[in-house]
């Protein structure tokens, strides 16, 4: 089966699985849903990832949530640039969540990143999610 947008399943996959409250969550391996996961380690909205093998020889990636005092620590996931229609903003015009206390991920030229670290390197691009 194809899928047609495999950062919003993954996102999903997220959303889904702090909902029922479990500790680990696996999706399909694939370079961008790696640094998406890099940025959102980075800034402490999960513990880790980590590359596993399923039995047929896929890769995937096995993703340790986080928790605080029983409630999972990202609140709101949601998917900006979808596959019908991209959303491009230049470095002036990247949205802060929530006033800064949540993060947008943004594709640029020198790679997946947050939208501070795009701010402080002056890139703009694409803006993939807002987390908070």
């Amino acid at each position: 089966m194809s899928m047609n947008d495999p950062l919003g399943d993954m996102l999903t996959r997220i959303r889904n699985a702090q909902l029922r409250g479990k500790s680990t969550v696996a999706t399909p391996a694939s370079k961008l849903r790696a640094w998406v996961l890099d940025v959102l380690a980075d800034e402490g909205y999960i513990r880790g990832y980590e590359r596993a093998t399923t039995e047929n020889g896929q890769g995937e990636l096995v993703i340790s949530l986080k928790y605080f005092e029983g409630t999972p620590v990202i609140r709101e996931v949601k998917r900006v640039s979808k596959p019908g229609r991209r959303v491009y903003m230049g470095v002036k015009d990247i949205p802060s969540v929530r006033n800064g206390l949540g993060i947008s991920i943004v594709s640029t030229p020198k790679g997946v990143m947050s939208d501070a670290a795009a701010r402080s390197a002056n890139v703009g691009g694409e803006v993939l999610c807002t987390v908070f």
